[in-house]
């Protein structure tokens, strides 16, 4: 349940475009909100409220530098969602591998089932 609760919060974090642009600009390195904000052109109260959603999600961890928050990423939620993604994508794969070899086998059976085509030519001969 906890798991489910986790992954909502970081699938729905990823959900906002604005919130994986900071994801990526805090992949290079940490940054301030500050520094966060100057490309988008955004208030500091606005990107203050995706660094929160972001942090509630326990994709970023914010630290009091000063008179400034520094904003540094934390892998283990993303971590914990791709694992999920990972164990459906082989789920699915195991699926998708199993219905391609039904319809190869269906198709063998079907082709082998099949009487041989007329011959072409008039008489018989080449």
């Amino acid at each position: 349940m906890v798991q489910q609760k986790t992954l909502d919060r970081v699938f729905a974090s990823l959900a906002d475009p604005t919130r994986r642009d900071i994801l990526i600009r805090l992949g290079t390195g940490p940054a301030t909100i500050s520094e966060l904000t100057e490309p988008t052109g955004m208030s500091l109260t606005g990107m203050r409220k995706h660094v929160r959603a972001l942090e509630d999600a326990g994709l970023v961890v914010t630290q009091k530098v000063g008179r400034s928050r520094q904003c540094r990423l934390s892998e283990a939620p993303l971590d914990a969602a791709m694992a999920w993604i990972s164990f459906y994508r082989r789920l699915w794969a195991r699926r998708l591998d199993g219905l391609d070899a039904y319809l190869t086998l269906t198709t063998e059976d079907r082709d082998h089932d099949a009487p041989d085509p007329p011959d072409p030519t008039p008489s018989g001969h080449a």
